[in-house]
């Protein structure tokens, strides 16, 4: 079939769909009703809190309620730096909640990472506590009869997705295709917040979604990511938030998508069943650290919870495309700006998609023009690591203007970790073989794929294939600290899809101590055993190299066509013997050698099309 001919296909579906995609009033009220009977209403627990298990988290986060005051609010704050305590942190703070459980996520999955969770949230149903997940439809659940029987598995757990395709729960491929052609605009707005919060007291929010690859689950492919446990008056501004995304017209409940109707009419009831994991060794251990004091203490509490006074929680706000005064509808997206644009002498930046939007881009620029500009330092995927490489063809086709127009230092991730993977790192002291206490190994965490061009996100988005075989990680990450003073964490990756299309959740902590943790965790990811930094090449022949520079820069100009192979800076490795130093160091080409542009990247299809993109994709910055 002829590309004009798919194009009225997709044109004449899209056409067809429409007019249906609204449920009538009568299957609406229809829909709500089988709900209603359907629904299992018995609750398990008869005490005013709800069987709810102790928490030190929870405690510390209602003390410091406690002692707020509106002149001077308390914070309790946690940096979740590693795997394995955010999904700890996350079944302990939901056995504790004695009234209400709020979930945000932009992916759920069925592994045994989303299952986990979503069953401890079904338990927590059960005993009488109230919980409300909103999810981004794109890229959570896929099942319509997975979310069927959630829609029946008790009156307590209610669930909403946020912009269907066409009202329904699943989009096909060519439903997918279709809502290109008829709606992109609608379609390219995701919800890219996440938070969890709890009793309306504490919540975590971050980059991490529910998925084995956030939490170092994955055998292939798995993240170094980030969250922030936060407990005080800023989880009642995460509630505010939370609301006016629930209120939305594009989150639509459950019963009232078109594919979840027809089950509930057409099906009989089905009970919830319990999960069957793949690997259900892992799921009991965290499940037993979960209420082990001892390890909360060691691997929660000691290291980094602090107490601090001024935390903003911000976001965006639903369907920021649509609003008629976008300044106010990108709230979160202007305070991270207005956060970098206040630098004075360190920015250190760590996102997954080095594409910067307009306003970055003029930030930065303005920034590198001071008479003293401030040291700029970004760690960022290598499309060894990333597992998305028309992004990186972005970021690859403009190296040049991130060192010399911004003086960007770039520290670009390797997709190995410091040696192997442990499955029980977190371990009791008894399991080890000497009964020395286990030491916490740098741990790795989730992604998923930029842009609803590039595919459906999460699993289905691989990264370019290696010359080694063998488990690999990606950069997720979405974290800023400006002059040690102050830092960032949230969803926002600082690009022009963070900007423009996808609405953005975070935390800025106003304190200098945890301001230096956060810097000493993404410095870490930049050192020569976890990254290639990127620098000019050298000038060995003056002459060649620079009719290659005035032949790169015009290549590099073009919006297409730019072929030209030999780019002005590539990837650097550290010499056995030499120590660690900047790019701008006088003796850095005696201690680094060149690893290519693409170091560890077979040749493969996905190495093919970044050149292709770098040469023509110039224009689809946005989407990406």
């Amino acid at each position: 079939m002829t590309s004009r001919w798919t194009c009225v296909l997709l044109l004449l579906l899209a056409s067809a769909l429409l007019p249906g995609c609204t449920m009538s009033p009568a299957q609406i009220r229809r829909a709500d009703a089988l709900v209603t009977a359907q629904t299992d209403h018995r609750v398990d627990c008869a005490t005013a809190d709800h069987c709810a298990q102790p928490s030190p988290l929870l405690d510390a986060a209602e003390a410091a309620l406690g002692a707020s005051t509106a002149e001077h609010p308390v914070h309790m704050v946690t940096l979740l730096n590693d795997s394995e305590p955010a999904m700890v942190a996350r079944i302990n703070l939901i056995r504790a909640a004695k009234r209400s459980i709020d979930i945000q996520t932009y992916i759920w999955d069925q592994d045994d990472a989303g299952q986990l969770v979503l069953d401890e949230l079904v338990r927590a149903a059960r005993r009488g506590v109230k919980v409300r997940i909103l999810a981004d439809q794109l890229f959570s659940f896929n099942d319509v009869n997975w979310l069927t029987r959630l829609a029946r598995a008790h009156a307590n757990l209610e669930i909403r997705l946020y912009n269907p395709t066409f009202r329904e729960s699943e989009t096909s491929p060519l439903e997918f295709a279709a809502g290109i052609v008829c709606c992109f605009h609608t379609l390219n707005q995701r919800m890219h917040n996440k938070i969890l919060l709890v009793d309306d007291a504490i919540g975590i929010t971050g980059g991490r979604n529910y998925q084995d690859r956030y939490f170092d689950w994955d055998n292939d492919f798995d993240y170094v990511d980030r969250d922030v446990m936060v407990g005080g008056p800023a989880a009642r501004e995460m509630s505010e938030s939370f609301e006016r995304f629930w209120k939305h017209k594009r989150s639509v409940p459950l019963p009232h998508l078109r594919d979840i109707y027809r089950m509930l009419v057409n099906s009989p009831p089905a009970p919830w069943r319990e999960p069957v994991y793949l690997h259900p060794e892992r799921v009991a251990r965290v499940q037993d650290e979960a209420e082990d004091p001892d390890w909360l203490d060691e691997y929660l509490i000691d290291p980094s919870l602090r107490t601090t006074s001024p935390v903003e929680f911000f976001s965006d706000l639903p369907a920021k495309t649509e609003q008629p005064r976008e300044r106010e509808a990108r709230e979160f997206t202007a305070n991270v700006m207005r956060m970098v644009g206040s630098a004075k002498a360190e920015v250190v930046l760590q996102t997954p998609y080095l594409v910067m939007s307009k306003r970055a881009r003029k930030i930065f620029e303005r920034l590198h023009g001071q008479e003293e500009p401030p040291r700029i330092v970004v760690s960022t995927n290598s499309l060894a690591s990333t597992d998305a490489f028309a992004v990186y063809a972005m970021s690859y086709k403009h190296r040049k203007r991130y060192l010399t127009e911004y003086g960007f230092e770039i520290y670009e991730m390797k997709p190995r970790a410091l040696g192997p993977a442990q499955d029980n790192a977190y371990a009791s002291a008894d399991d080890g073989p000497s009964g020395e206490k286990p030491v916490s190994k740098r741990r790795f965490v989730g992604t998923e794929g930029r842009g609803v061009l590039l595919g459906r996100g999460g699993k289905r988005n691989r990264p370019a294939p290696l010359i080694s075989p063998g488990r690999r990680f990606g950069l997720h990450a979405k974290s800023i600290v400006v002059d040690d003073r102050f830092a960032m964490v949230g969803s926002h990756n600082f690009d022009p899809r963070s900007d423009h299309y996808n609405t953005e959740a975070g935390v800025i902590v106003y304190d200098r101590a945890f301001a230096q943790q956060l810097r000493t965790a993404i410095m870490r990811e930049t050192q020569p055993e976890n990254a290639w930094v990127i620098a000019p090449r050298q000038r060995s022949i003056p002459l060649l190299s620079d009719l290659n520079a005035a032949i790169g820069d015009l290549s590099a100009s073009l919006p297409l066509f730019d072929f030209w192979p030999y780019r002005y800076a590539t990837s650097y490795e550290l010499k056995e013997g030499c120590t660690p130093m900047r790019p701008s160091d006088p003796d850095f080409f005696s201690c680094y050698q060149p690893v290519g542009d693409f170091p560890e990247v077979a040749i493969s299809p996905k190495l093919i099309y970044t050149r292709l993109i770098t040469a023509f994709g110039s224009g689809a910055n946005g989407i990406l």
